[in-house]
């Protein structure tokens, strides 16, 4: 189908829709928000068997890929369906009231959480099931009690329109007020930018490039009253590969590792990107298995040509670069790329910040250090990942203890075995970073916790016992 960009117009007529929603939707009981997550869930498995080729077709993801992805996003919106039923969005924390003068004495409290009102979601390219219309952020801003409005992602115009059909019609279907979930579209950044300037909006969700999010983030802070943006922008996901745990299995993790960075053809906001090894014969090995297990990968064809221009670009910057090496520069087979691997040392590596980018798609960056202390200064030098990887961390050391801090000051998620791609929906899921790699460390876009990033605290003092009933706190 042709895209075209939403006018203003009818972008400021989205917005409208989802604030006079909005009252309604937060009002409703808590059985009403999970009865509406579980019947997007069904209508979505229900639509399988044409959803899935119409997202290959414009995503070029693969039936097995998308197929799994589908039954994410219906595990996803079903498991805030049950955090709902259980009362997560409306948690409360309550103080009986102390005779007496403070700090001794103290009025009667009750903490409670209230939905902040219509969000905007920018839907990604990589996951347009799992990060769009549907997706994890649309489905944990509903359940926090906040009406939508979805940008939706260029690179799958026919899906998201399907997509959205499917949310109106149950909408509709469950006589909830049509301004609940909301879709524009655009290849102009306008779009987007009229979005988050919309004054009707009151946060906003994204995964998507630095670029992008960064200019979004700077104009939802620049309005007159600044809302929170969540975004996600891009990770390099470094995976430190010690001498104990190649000695152990090093062909293995070779094998492992190469399989993760061609992974949906390097399209993952968790693909590694950086591996940092010794510079001796276990590390140096290790780096020829994993020369040789990329060049057996086949990856398919990226998602569309701009995301390939952007690939071809990043290889093309590092290909000659002075202090860089490369490893392997695979033959691209018709419209799919060939995996790519680049090495440095330690030194080259700290001194050329472009260096420090991610390039998105099957591609890895190798630094060899000589110690510990080289280790810890190129971890410092990345600032944020949504990932660090720990492989032969397992002892209880002094150098380890320092390994692991410095992991935890500079990603989300720190692993210890496996690989970063694979994000487990779980509520010990941390998927955020310290900047560049999200816009807010302090959140996560994946779990139950996701929710609290719509949801705003309010103290409650000597409240009325008409309301704390229905907190159900008398």
């Amino acid at each position: 189908m042709t895209l075209s960009d939403s006018p203003a117009a009818q972008v400021r007529a989205a917005c409208s829709a989802a604030a006079d929603a909005a009252p309604a939707w937060a009002a409703l009981p808590l059985a009403r928000r999970a009865a509406l997550l579980r019947g997007l869930a069904d209508a979505l498995q229900s639509a399988r068997d044409a959803l899935v080729p119409l997202a290959d077709e414009e995503t070029h993801l693969g039936p097995a890929r998308l197929t799994g992805e589908l039954d994410r996003t219906c595990f996803q919106l079903r498991g805030f369906a049950d955090q709902v039923d259980a009362g997560a969005p409306q948690p409360v924390q309550h103080d009986a009231a102390i005779p007496g003068s403070p700090p001794a004495g103290r009025p009667q409290l009750t903490r409670v959480r209230v939905p902040v009102g219509p969000v905007a979601m920018f839907a990604a390219s990589n996951f347009p099931f799992a990060f769009s219309v549907l997706g994890g952020d649309t489905a944990s801003a509903l359940a926090a009690g906040c009406t939508v409005v979805v940008k939706a992602h260029p690179g799958h115009p026919r899906l998201s329109h399907a997509l959205a059909d499917i949310a109106s019609a149950c909408i509709a279907a469950q006589q909830l007020p049509v301004g609940l979930l909301q879709m524009v579209q655009g290849w102009s950044v306008e779009v987007g930018l009229a979005l988050v300037r919309d004054p009707a909006i009151h946060a906003a969700a994204f995964t998507g490039s630095v670029r992008g999010g960064v200019a979004l983030w700077r104009e939802a802070n620049a309005r007159p009253r600044p809302i929170p943006f969540y975004g996600e922008l891009g990770s390099i996901n470094p995976v430190v590969a010690l001498p104990e745990a190649l000695a152990r299995q090093g062909e293995a993790l070779a094998t492992q590792l190469a399989g993760s960075i061609a992974l949906g053809c390097g399209q993952f906001c968790t693909s590694p990107g950086l591996l940092i090894v010794r510079d001796d014969d276990s590390g140096q090995g290790f780096v020829r298995q994993l020369t040789q297990a990329l060049a057996d990968t086949t990856p398919h064809a990226m998602l569309n040509t701009s995301i390939r221009a952007g690939f071809n670009a990043g290889v093309a910057r590092l290909h000659g670069r002075a202090g860089v090496k490369t490893l392997l520069a695979a033959p691209a087979r018709g419209v799919a790329p060939g995996p790519h691997l680049f090495a440095t040392n330690a030194a080259g590596f700290l001194a050329d910040t472009a260096l420090h980018d991610e390039v998105f798609g099957p591609a890895c960056l190798v630094v060899s250090v000589r110690d510990l202390q080289e280790t810890l200064a190129v971890l410092q030098a990345v600032q944020g990942s949504l990932t660090v990887t720990l492989w032969g961390a397992d002892d209880d050391t002094a150098d380890n203890r320092r390994l692991v801090r410095a992991a935890q000051a500079i990603a989300g998620r720190v692993l210890f075995s496996g690989v970063p791609t694979g994000v487990a929906i779980t509520a010990a899921q941390q998927h955020g970073g310290p900047w560049p790699s999200s816009t807010n460390a302090f959140s996560t876009s994946v779990g139950p916790a996701a929710m609290e990033r719509f949801q705003r605290p309010v103290a409650l003092q000597d409240a009325p016992v008409w309301l704390l009933d229905a907190r159900g706190q008398a």
